[in-house]
């Protein structure tokens, strides 16, 4: 609900998972904690995603689809926009550790030839979450892999090698 509609209430919210409203706040004390709360999940299942895909040891083909593959996951179970909730300093440094962590790793894809060497800096650490994204919301009906399938063969063929 959060995702289709950031101003959802906590009623309208309640009413949708079935609950009195006072179930919510029992868990909640304001609609404010239960934002932080979905946001701090997106935001861990993030992290986990990027140590699981082993960015820095596997192979970076390997590293790169498993990488995609779960994002996609992720940008799924936790269809919320994350950048609402940067004015908070602890989240907005988690967010760019793992924003640091990624483009360590396009680096390392650009220095062993899987993306080209010549594209503008930090472009393919745009586009890429602009791709999963993309693949999320528009082809819900291929599954993480096969939407991973067509990000990583997209950036490849786009900003790899010719």
């Amino acid at each position: 609900m959060l995702a289709a509609d950031p101003s959802a209430t906590i009623a309208g919210i309640a009413a949708e998972a079935g609950v009195d409203r006072r179930t919510v706040y029992r868990r909640f004390a304001s609609r404010e904690e239960l934002l932080a709360a979905v946001y701090e999940s997106r935001l861990t299942a993030i992290e986990e995603a990027i140590q699981d895909a082993r960015l820095r040891e596997a192979p970076v083909a390997v590293a790169l689809h498993r990488y995609v593959e779960n994002i996609i996951t992720v940008n799924r179970a936790w269809p919320v926009d994350l950048t609402r909730m940067l004015a908070d300093d602890d989240v907005r440094a988690r967010r760019d550790a793992s924003a640091r962590e990624v483009d360590v790793f396009l680096e390392r894809a650009t220095d062993e030839g899987i993306l080209r060497p010549d594209l503008p800096q930090g472009w393919a650490g745009a586009l890429l979450p602009q791709l999963m994204h993309l693949v999320s919301r528009q082809l819900p009906q291929l599954s993480p892999a096969q939407a991973a399938d067509l990000v990583v063969d997209t950036l490849r063929r786009g900003l790899g090698p010719s």
